[in-house]
């Protein structure tokens, strides 16, 4: 690849470290003007608990993915970068920009790997694994759609994902493999 792709993909990336994180929804929903964009964990948990009790593990398990890919594919797409066919070492920075501490606070990206045809990436501090007991069989169904969906729209490939890896198993990382399609 040309130098000049890697200066502009550098570039980028450090634009949108400095880029006022916005005040108002680029899709045009509506914010709270008082309590702001983000609410507590534990209502979250709630959301997840009802819908369980409601559909069943598995059923609501597919509802909270899809959710996730939604979410994850919408802020790719609102912040412009989808499909630049960015570098896997560059991957984990811009992962973490978009969930971590400076962006949305979904969870923790502490790298992206490629393992064989798979890409690998560890996290931790999941909304999905929160305020769950050790030894819980909880997954992070919606953490990885989210994940899944950034990662199909930064790339523009399509990929099968797994939960292979988590931290209520006593594991370092929630793990999330993602195998090309």
């Amino acid at each position: 690849m040309p130098k000049q792709y890697f200066y502009e993909l550098n570039k980028l990336l450090d634009s949108l470290d400095a880029r006022p994180k916005p005040t108002h929804s680029p899709r045009g929903l509506a914010h709270r003007g008082t309590l702001g964009d983000f609410t507590s964990i534990v209502c979250f948990k709630a959301l997840f608990a009802g819908l369980e009790d409601l559909l069943g593990a598995e059923a609501s398990g597919v509802v909270f993915i899809r959710a996730g890919r939604l979410r994850g594919q919408n802020l790719v797409e609102d912040w412009g970068v989808g499909h630049l066919q960015i570098p896997l070492e560059k991957l984990g920075h811009l992962l973490d920009a978009a969930f971590g501490h400076d962006g949305t606070r979904l969870c923790v990206i502490h790298g992206v790997k490629q393992s064989g045809e798979n890409i690998v990436v560890s996290l931790t501090d999941t909304i999905c694994s929160v305020g769950e007991p050790e030894q819980s069989v909880r997954r992070c169904t919606f953490t990885l759609g989210a994940v899944w969906g950034a990662l199909e729209a930064l790339t523009g490939k399509k990929f099968l994902a797994q939960q292979t890896g988590s931290v209520l198993a006593g594991e370092e990382y929630d793990q999330f493999t993602f195998t090309p399609l």
